[in-house]
């Protein structure tokens, strides 16, 4: 009786939930840090799986014990974890999706690394920039790998479990909560992909980020199923891995940061079968 009266009182009230969650959170990411730092001393790979393991607290942990305390039944399939409701091969549009959007991608990449704060704030603008070029270095230490053990350890590490983790939070938590919340499945998609955004931590990487947010958010709003957005996600991050691989073994030379990026006439085709695809598969799931 008293877990049903719980239960009960967590489904009515919208700020007990929210509180819940950034408890859940909370606790799950310290202890995420915690065990991460046992592998700080163990070199890069030691680095790595402890980087692992903070996201998997971070991320995944926190949405499966939120819904194991608010849900009674059905718990995983709730949170996203279910088959798509229009037809399976939708899931690979959402696939093409990732590449046929890429040209708008890289000139939200261009457009947002240009932003200036003005001349009263050249000293907030800088302190930004070092930030993120720190993040950056980090980021092409770790993908910085030439051996196949440790590509798949960063197709673990940087694709796949952020995958997983950031879909079932953002959307499968975040998203769909919004969506109960405020009626409106448009303006749940948007905030969840600011937020998503934001929580990176990146300004001059914040639109490209929320567009992708924007694209997972609808795929999986459309499809009804988190693996649509997960595997989206997973070709993104995998893409970059991928890409500095090849990279670092002298296969190709590339700019990682602004591949895919072509002239005007190329970005506006790639907005225009990015709405389309969308636009296509919302209509084909109302069918």
């Amino acid at each position: 009786m008293n877990e049903n009266f719980f239960t009960e009182n967590l489904r009515q009230s919208t700020g007990m939930r929210v509180f819940l969650f950034l408890f859940i959170l909370l606790i799950s990411t310290l202890i995420g840090i915690a065990l991460a730092a046992i592998f700080v001393f163990a070199g890069d790979i030691g680095i790595k799986i402890g980087q692992g393991i903070s996201s998997i607290f971070m991320f995944i942990v926190p949405p499966i014990v939120y819904y194991y305390l608010t849900r009674k039944e059905h718990r995983m399939q709730e949170l996203g974890f279910r088959s798509l409701t229009p037809p399976w091969w939708l899931i690979l549009v959402g696939v093409t999706l990732m590449f046929v959007s890429l040209p708008v991608t890289n000139q939200l990449t261009t457009w947002n690394e240009g932003m200036s704060f003005g001349k009263g704030l050249t000293w907030l603008e800088d302190w930004i920039k070092s930030l993120e070029e720190t993040a950056k270095a980090a980021t092409e230490k770790m993908l910085n790998v030439d051996t196949m053990g440790g590509l798949l350890l960063n197709m673990v590490v940087v694709a796949l479990i952020p995958a997983i983790g950031e879909e079932m939070t953002f959307r499968g938590v975040l998203q769909q909560s919004l969506t109960r919340g405020l009626k409106n499945p448009h303006v749940a998609i948007v905030l969840s992909a600011a937020i998503f955004s934001f929580i990176h931590f990146q300004f001059y990487g914040f639109l490209p980020r929320m567009f992708l947010g924007l694209l997972l958010g609808y795929m999986f709003y459309v499809t009804g199923s988190l693996w649509t957005s997960i595997l989206m996600h997973f070709f993104n991050n995998g893409t970059a891995v991928v890409l500095y691989y090849l990279n670092n073994k002298g296969i190709i030379d590339v700019d990682v940061y602004h591949f895919g990026a072509m002239n005007g006439w190329m970005v506006a085709l790639s907005a225009v079968l990015t709405v389309a695809l969308i636009v296509w598969s919302w209509w084909k799931t109302e069918k």
